[in-house]
């Protein structure tokens, strides 16, 4: 068992149409180091990290946890997405007690615009509700993000509600389980 409870880990790879979702590798190091050092994806997470430090500090073979996914296109690394519980202790939650499975992603600019993030964020949707059927997904995200916040209704996430956390307001939204996913809902 894991973290995300009943939910085997790892998976077997999961492919889409121009992407494969997987388990990272040692080869993925120096792509982990791009992403967390990148200031274009720190913006909306709170900043970058300095290269030096991330050298330091990122394992040998970084996110392999359960719940995190490389986004692999054509062999090589151009982000994660994750499916984790979210901390009972921040704000927002859709039950009590909180402990939600919740989807987060990052990729590297250089594979922004092009509908890796939909693409990935969906296939990791349909394997997860295929594997836990009845259980929610949340989403949070600064509602500064234009971004995220255009992905999240793509995907089909509601509104529950917003609040401030890390200096910013944040967009909290919940995806029901059983719901379709890749297409906003009515």
């Amino acid at each position: 068992m894991s973290e995300l409870g009943p939910v085997a880990w790892p998976p077997a790879p999961i492919k889409t149409e121009r992407l494969v979702l997987r388990e990272s590798e040692a080869w993925d190091r120096a792509a982990y180091i791009e992403l967390f050092a990148s200031v274009e994806v720190g913006v909306y997470l709170g900043g970058s990290r300095s290269r030096d430090e991330l050298e330091r500090v990122v394992p040998e073979v970084p996110g392999r946890r359960p719940g995190v996914f490389v986004i692999d296109l054509g062999g090589a690394m151009i982000g994660t997405v994750s499916i984790d519980r979210r901390d009972a202790a921040r704000p927002g939650h859709v039950r009590p007690g909180g402990g939600e499975a919740e989807l987060g992603y990052m990729l590297l600019p250089r594979a922004w615009g092009h509908g890796y993030a939909a693409e990935a964020c969906a296939a990791v949707l349909e394997w997860f509700a295929e594997t836990a059927p009845a259980e929610p997904v949340v989403l949070c995200t600064q509602s500064a993000n234009t971004r995220s916040m255009r992905l999240a209704a793509g995907l089909g996430f509601t509104e529950v509600e917003r609040f401030e956390e890390f200096g910013a307001e944040q967009w909290f939204g919940v995806r029901d389980a059983g719901a379709p996913y890749g297409a906003a809902r009515p």
